[in-house]
């Protein structure tokens, strides 16, 4: 994009936004006074509920690990947060944190029956103190994370009891000595209790509970004055200065910790009203890319930091967790970029980190992934089997915390305006119902293949007409995007938002087209990713999946597995194409989205049908052909592939067609491509 245009659609975001400032909801409750007013307001659970191939991947969801788990695992089965007598930290409410969204978007009632049994024993495990969950649990830090899922028990449900025990905890907190140490994990993640005690005084308007959440702010970790000097850059992973360990500063390197902390300056912001906060977010989020940065919008971290290479890896709990802090970031500042990301994540690596009937995860995902196996690899501190498909190949944090991503961000899709509106945050094939303009309750339905297709139809129904703005925000990588609303045609500039304030009768339609033009990232070594609208595109490797037995039982229950993913052809392409003349050098084919959309053709998938896994023969819905040519010197390094060579790369090989799909249907990949320099191969 030109810098005028992009300027022009910054400005034009600006103006839009600013006539929805210093107004108030009547409808679903902003900050009151004395907090800073946010950008956009999240609508209570249910308001937004999944369509089309989004509500069919939910679907998936439930019919995995995420359906099925707490029938299984011990650390679930025997929870005691569910009155057992096994793990009592932070494994039960992090499944809670997803199944509890999960299964109320679905409307299941097998899941919502799951989510009952757990939240009773919660709800009667509040003592007169205040404090709540498993007696032999001492620390603050899972309850962080159960105050969030009582959070949405109660919008679901309106179950007074579960804001009672959440009162009554947050006195506790209040009337209590701060207990935020910098060495343990409630202290780094302290304001992760934040979440709940703004969402509590927008309910209650309580003013000891902004005492409350200055008292966690003043005597937490600081995450500000971290972001401002962050100690841990590209200079000190290359000179091995980055701390892999368990103590007070290693506990800042840690990927979760990072993906969860950089909201905490930005919640903060709310109370404190200084730009320094605000300043911290975006400035935080700046150097992860510059330092750490890989494709689908996430940092690296085989557990702790560990620079931009490919051949790193991420947390799968650090996707989840980033995802969830730019939702509630996007909700206090309304900055389209924290959308855009989102939507990289949950379209590149939330998918690509799990097998496509999400029945097996990766603990550990690398954006040039070519083998998946138990073995040596260069992570900072993870073990051989960190990037096997599994039930639990690392640590099982990602067991119990993976399952917020989809229903999470499903909530996120819209949200309700100052002005008495709703606004599109992020796309994909959904429905909304809210009260907007003076009272009246509207359902939108977006019908869209988004992110594989750029079309999107808004259709609004209505009992009667009703004046209310509707807001859509468009994609920073768009160039031009047309929107047709009441038989009028209007453009818009990436990373505006467009303000459509009309009178709304039934059946009124809004339609959007969002040109998917291929666009091109350099990366690491110079090398070269592949970008369509949001989804990035990986080379398709053939595969043979291998089941193998970890030092752990998987149980082997339903579709529970663990697998090694081997080649079985060859990886080591440099592109040959001119990046200056895509149309030229790329052919994109667009495919039926179909029952697994980030399955790939050769994937194994459970069936549930004959009890056993079957062989994916489809494609994913989009495709794209160009050419490369192979690297012969570019080979394996410690069980992955090495670092590209630098491009452009200078070879005599022979062209070959190759396919590249997107990077969530590939569980084998090559992402970062090293280019071909054409110019050479012009004089040969």
């Amino acid at each position: 994009m030109k810098k005028s245009v992009l300027i022009s659609a910054l400005v034009l975001a600006m103006v839009l936004l600013s006539c929805s400032e210093g107004k108030k909801n009547l409808h679903y409750p902003n900050n009151p006074a004395p907090l800073v007013q946010n950008a956009f307001i999240k609508l209570p659970l249910g308001a937004v509920k999944p369509e089309g191939w989004l509500k069919r991947q939910l679907e998936i969801q439930a019919e995995g690990l995420t359906g099925n788990l707490d029938d299984f695992w011990p650390d679930l089965v025997n929870s005691a947060w569910r009155g057992g007598d096994g793990e009592a930290w932070e494994r039960g409410p992090y499944f809670l944190d997803g199944l509890v969204p999960l299964a109320y978007l679905l409307e299941d009632e097998r899941l919502i029956s799951k989510v009952k049994n757990w939240i009773e024993s919660i709800i009667s495990s509040s003592t007169d103190s205040g404090w709540y969950g498993p007696a032999k649990n001492k620390d603050r830090w899972p309850l962080a994370v159960a105050n969030k899922v009582l959070m949405q028990y109660y919008e679901a449900t309106s179950d007074q009891r579960a804001m009672d025990v959440l009162l009554k905890y947050f006195r506790y907190l209040h009337d209590t000595p701060p207990d935020w140490p910098d060495k343990d994990w409630r202290g780094v993640r302290a304001m992760e209790n934040a979440v709940t005690g703004y969402w509590l005084y927008r309910k209650t308007g309580e003013k000891w509970l902004l005492e409350t959440i200055e008292s966690i702010q003043k005597n937490s970790r600081d995450w500000t004055a971290y972001y401002e000097t962050f100690p841990w850059d590209s200079a000190a992973w290359s000179e091995k200065r980055i701390p892999l360990n368990w103590g007070p500063e290693g506990l800042t390197a840690h990927v979760v910790n990072n993906a969860m902390a950089i909201k905490y300056p930005g919640l903060w912001y709310q109370q404190s009203g200084d730009e320094r906060y605000k300043n911290a977010v975006f400035e935080g989020i700046r150097k992860y890319d510059l330092n750490h940065g890989q494709v689908g919008g996430r940092f690296s971290g085989d557990e702790h930091l560990s620079g931009r290479s490919p051949d790193r890896g991420t947390e799968l709990c650090s996707v989840v967790e980033y995802m969830f802090s730019l939702e509630e970031l996007y909700q206090i500042f309304g900055e389209n970029s924290l959308a855009d990301r989102l939507e990289l994540l949950t379209y590149n690596s939330l998918p690509g980190t799990t097998t496509a009937d999400m029945w097996a995860h990766q603990y550990d995902q690398q954006s040039n992934q070519v083998l998946v196996s138990v073995a040596k690899r260069d992570w900072s501190t993870n073990r051989d089997q960190s990037n096997i498909y599994g039930l639990m190949p690392n640590f099982a944090c990602c067991l119990a915390n993976m399952h917020q991503g989809w229903p999470k961000f499903t909530q996120s899709l819209w949200m309700a305006t100052n002005d008495n509106g709703l606004i599109a945050v992020a796309y994909a094939p959904s429905k909304v119902t809210a009260k907007v303009g003076k009272g009246t309750e509207v359902i939108i339905k977006e019908e869209t293949d988004y992110p594989f297709r750029g079309k999107i139809t808004f259709t609004i129904y209505t009992d009667k007409s009703v004046k209310f703005p509707l807001y859509l925000r468009i994609p920073g990588w768009a160039e031009t995007v047309t929107i047709k609303s009441k038989d009028k045609m209007s453009t818009a500039f990436g990373g505006s938002t467009i303000r459509l304030d009309e009178k709304w009768k039934n059946g009124d339609t809004v339609e959007v087209d969002i040109p998917m033009e291929l666009r091109f990232e350099r990366r690491y070594n110079n090398s070269v990713s592949v970008l369509r609208g949001p989804l990035y595109f990986s080379l398709r490797i053939e595969k043979e999946y291998r089941k193998t037995k970890l030092n752990y039982d998987n149980f082997s229950y339903k579709g529970s597995v663990d697998w090694e993913i081997y080649p079985c052809s060859s990886w080591n392409y440099g592109l040959f194409a001119d990046l200056s003349k895509p149309d030229i050098s790329f052919v994109v084919y667009e495919n039926p989205v179909k029952e697994y959309p980030f399955a790939d053709s050769g994937d194994m998938v459970w069936s549930s049908d004959s009890s056993k896994y079957v062989v994916w023969q489809s494609d994913p819905p989009v495709i794209i052909k160009t050419r490369g040519i192979k690297i012969p010197e570019w080979g394996m390094k410690n069980n992955s592939a090495d670092i590209p060579p630098r491009s452009p790369v200078k070879s005599t090989g022979e062209p070959e067609m190759i396919t590249l799909v997107p990077y969530g249907s590939a569980k084998l990949r090559i992402t970062e491509f090293p280019l071909i320099d054409v110019g050479f191969m012009d004089k040969q």
